[in-house]
Formats: structure tokens, C-alpha cells, sequence
């Protein structure tokens, strides 16, 4: 099990967590061109692993994430740029579905993705962690729907992820119309995150033992779970409820179910990737 080089982040797996560092420290973990395709070679490289249960995303150095790297938007016309303006424009919707679909990759991945976000999480890191299953952070982090300061409109999920996630089109709309810092007390009071931990220290930590905890549960089950959440987020009560009757009839009589049973009140089954 040989995790692929990444350039621009750090993939490894221990006690079956894989953890995702974003490592461009020295840019505040700016999502340049190289990143976005190493996220998606991170993600998919994790959901094709059986060792692999549970993925942790976090970043190096003092913050999360500063966002998409404005050097790359920069260098973006130049590479798209032909005679015929339809196909310049077609060309740039192309690059946008592309970099929708890297982020896309996190619900992708079979495995729950816990994003642990300390410092910064700006513009497209609140793409990136409103993919994840679940956000934690650290007392220090600010969020921020940073493009409308840019000029632009966030295009790779902002603004159809997060009205899910905090439940409020309101407050989306504030936060996308005026792109005002959200601090860690706000961010969970709004249901962006999970907890707040005093420190960055504790953040890794506390976000590890869940992760363990969930790698101990029937990998095929966790699976399950994951696609009939995401399935439901996006369908009707009754379209959810017929997936996961065809998913059970299909899945329900596992070796996972079997070893469960017997292991009842004892000791914690040890079950195979």
C-alpha cells in the first residue's frame, strides 16, 4: 500500500486513518493548480484502499487553507485564450466542472472524510471542507466566502453545499453577499462545525480518536451509511428510503452483520477491510 506523490500534499495511513495534509505552508496552503489534482488523486487513492477506513483533512503551518492560489486564476486566460471567444469561454467552463469535480471527490470517496481546520479557511476552503462528512476546529480558526471581495462568484460548491449544511439561506446569503469572517464560536453555533477545541493540539487529537472510533466500525456498514446520507441529502424521504431497502436487500447479510452478532456485549469485533 504505496500512497501516490503528491507535490502539494502529504498522504499517509496509520492504525487504517489516512490523513491528507494540505502542504504549502508557505503560501497559507494556497489550492494552486497542482493541488487541486493531488486532492483528487489523494481522495480516490484513499476510496480504492480496503486499509483506509476513515480520511482526516488537515493543513501545515498557521493556517487551514487561504483559498484558491490568485496566481493561478491569473494565469488562467492566457492558457485558455482562442481566437473564437465561444471556445474560450467553453474552455473555461471545462477547467470550472473540473475543478468542481476534485472536490466532488471527497463525497466520492466511500470513506467518511473529518476535516480539522485550524487558522485560515477561506474562499475555496469552505468548497473544500463542506465535501467533508464532518468539520472540527480549533478556537483560532475564521472562516470566510471570500470570492465576492474578488469579484467573482463561488463556483465550486459553496453555494450549494452550505445552505445544507447550516440550514439557513439567509445566513448563506449574508455570508456570500458580504464575505464576512466567521470565528470558531459562530462556525458552531451555525452547525458549520461539529466542536471547537481550545487548541490545534487538541484538535488533531480529539478529530483522531473519532476517526479510530469510526475505523473500529464494519467497514461495509460505514460505507453504507455514508452513500445513503448523501443520497438522502439530494432526493425525497421516499426516493431515500427505497435506495436503502434495494442497498440492505443487497448488503444486509454480511460476514459484518454475522461477526456483530456474535460478538454481542463482549469484546469489539475485528472486522476485515
Amino acid at each position: 500500500m504505496t500512497p501516490p506523490r503528491l507535490d502539494t500534499l502529504t498522504l499517509s495511513v496509520q492504525a487504517r486513518v489516512a490523513t491528507v495534509r494540505l502542504n504549502r505552508p508557505d503560501k497559507a496552503n494556497a489550492m494552486d493548480a497542482a493541488m487541486w489534482q493531488d486532492i483528487r488523486r489523494a481522495f480516490d487513492w484513499i476510496d480504492a484502499q480496503p486499509e483506509a477506513r476513515v480520511a482526516v483533512l488537515e493543513g501545515e503551518g498557521r493556517h487551514f487553507t487561504a483559498g484558491i492560489d490568485l496566481a493561478m486564476m491569473a494565469g488562467l486566460a492566457p492558457q485558455l485564450q482562442d481566437p473564437c471567444g465561444g471556445r474560450t469561454r467553453e474552455a473555461l467552463r471545462r477547467v470550472i466542472l473540473d475543478m468542481q469535480d476534485t472536490l466532488t471527490s471527497l463525497e466520492r470517496c466511500r470513506k467518511p472524510v473529518l476535516a480539522a481546520i485550524h487558522g485560515a479557511c477561506v474562499g475555496g476552503g469552505i468548497d473544500l471542507v463542506s465535501c467533508a462528512d464532518m468539520r472540527y476546529c480549533s478556537a483560532d480558526a475564521y472562516f470566510s466566502i471570500k470570492e465576492i471581495d474578488i469579484g467573482m462568484v463561488a463556483d465550486v460548491g459553496t453555494l450549494q453545499r452550505l445552505p445544507k449544511l447550516v440550514g439557513s439561506q439567509g445566513l448563506v446569503r449574508e455570508l456570500a453577499y458580504t464575505g464576512r469572517r466567521v470565528d470558531a464560536a459562530e462556525a458552531r453555533e451555525i452547525g458549520l462545525v461539529n466542536r471547537v477545541f481550545d487548541s490545534r493540539e487538541a484538535l488533531q487529537a480529539g478529530v483522531r480518536e473519532l476517526a479510530a472510533a469510526i475505523a473500529a466500525k464494519s467497514p461495509l456498514s460505514i460505507r453504507g451509511t455514508k452513500e445513503m446520507l448523501n443520497y438522502a441529502r439530494d432526493h425525497s424521504v421516499a426516493d431515500g428510503l427505497n435506495h436503502v431497502a434495494t442497498w440492505n436487500a443487497a448488503m444486509l447479510m454480511s460476514e459484518d452483520l454475522a461477526l456483530a452478532m456474535r460478538a454481542g456485549k463482549g469484546a469489539a469485533p475485528d472486522f476485515r477491510d
